[in-house]
């Protein structure tokens, strides 16, 4: 049991789940229940086979992919047998997805579909049975022997956070590295919600950030952007040089993060614009913090993980927004990409808050 509890295959697999959601029920407007002659809305239709493009089916069936595997790994770490940990992985998945392809009937912009259910279904299957390769060539054995050598025990949100960093970095940030950038929208949907009650108004006219940053905290603002994966990474693993290649890590994983999202969003010939000139001293500055702090525990890591994160969300709510970004948005909504841009948003947005959560329950905890 101490093994199903600390494997990152669960908090993984929730995250996948929450985004299965929000890919199905976006945009979450213009819900209509069904009315009473509808008593059979709960059957999945047939759409037309003109209806349903070559992407749709592709994404369909690779969208349940990692859920399936994700669940079946948890099983297996946990001493499942392989028929037991395929039956309840795909069970799962599919039950999962036949409540959201269901929940599609109350959303007009949504179609569902007997087919996108059973693509999701075989998806989950196909997951598993990798999973189940996996587990027979003995792949996850060497995996749980990696990560007792290098993480500690009970750290598998933390991972689970460490691996969607890059994913935030897809949705263009206002500074390179820089997530967290929620306030603005918070206090306009608080504003929205306090609109025709006694508090209308309270929070006074909306102000746009237009001034850019001064070339300092600019930099600092990148680099705290940067170090903010690492200080997590070294709050999950013991002390000692090995450490040194997690910033490395980082710094790859985010300059090709960023340079997809800005290829995506603006063109590939823009791929590089956003290395603006504090770039370059901003990985120095990480550089030189990353290599002294090698030897810091863990919990002392998590503390300055705590500042860092802190810091870097309060210049990145500070900054303007990307110029380039009001002009691509237009084609975002328009494709068929829409879905998981918004995915990458809630995870840029929503990733310093969650690793903050965190970082404090590590602080907080006994024994470390």
């Amino acid at each position: 049991m101490a093994a199903q509890r600390s494997s990152s295959a669960w908090p993984l697999a929730a995250a996948c789940a929450c985004l299965m959601v929000y890919a199905s029920l976006h945009p979450f407007t213009g819900w209509e229940w069904p009315t009473a002659t509808d008593i059979r809305w709960w059957l999945l239709p047939v759409p037309k086979p003109r209806g349903v493009g070559q992407f749709d089916l592709v994404s369909n069936l690779l969208a349940y992919v990692p859920l399936g595997a994700l669940v079946a790994g948890g099983l297996l770490r946990g001493g499942a047998r392989a028929w037991l940990a395929f039956a309840v992985a795909v069970g799962v998945s599919s039950g999962l997805s036949y409540v959201l392809e269901t929940l599609q009937h109350l959303l007009p912009r949504r179609v569902p579909s007997i087919i996108d259910w059973s693509l999701n279904t075989a998806g989950a299957a196909v997951g598993s049975v990798l999973m189940l390769v996996l587990h027979a060539l003995g792949l996850l054995g060497h995996w749980q022997r990696w990560r007792e050598r290098w993480l500690l025990r009970d750290r598998g949100v933390g991972l689970t956070l460490l691996l969607l960093w890059p994913f935030g970095l897809l949705f263009p940030p206002p500074l390179p590295f820089g997530l967290g950038h929620v306030l603005d929208r918070a206090r306009d949907l608080l504003a929205e919600g306090l609109e025709d009650t006694a508090w209308d108004g309270w929070l006074g006219a909306t102000t746009t950030v237009s001034e850019p940053l001064a070339p300092g905290l600019e930099l600092l603002g990148v680099a705290a952007g940067l170090l903010a994966p690492c200080l997590l990474a070294y709050a999950l693993t013991r002390p000692g040089p090995r450490r040194l290649l997690l910033p490395v890590g980082a710094l790859l994983l985010g300059i090709a993060a960023t340079t997809l999202s800005t290829a995506l969003n603006f063109g590939p010939e823009h791929a590089l614009t956003w290395w603006t000139p504090p770039v370059l001293p901003a990985i120095g500055v990480v550089a030189v913090v990353a290599v002294g702090l090698t030897w810091l525990p863990a919990r002392a890591s998590a503390a300055v993980a705590l500042l860092v994160i802190s810091f870097g969300v309060a210049l990145v709510n500070m900054a303007p927004g990307d110029a380039y970004y009001a002009a691509s948005l237009q084609s975002w909504e328009q494709g068929r990409f829409i879905r998981f841009h918004g995915l990458s948003q809630w995870i840029g947005w929503l990733w310093p808050w969650a690793t903050l959560a965190y970082l404090l329950g590590r602080v907080a905890a006994r024994g470390e």
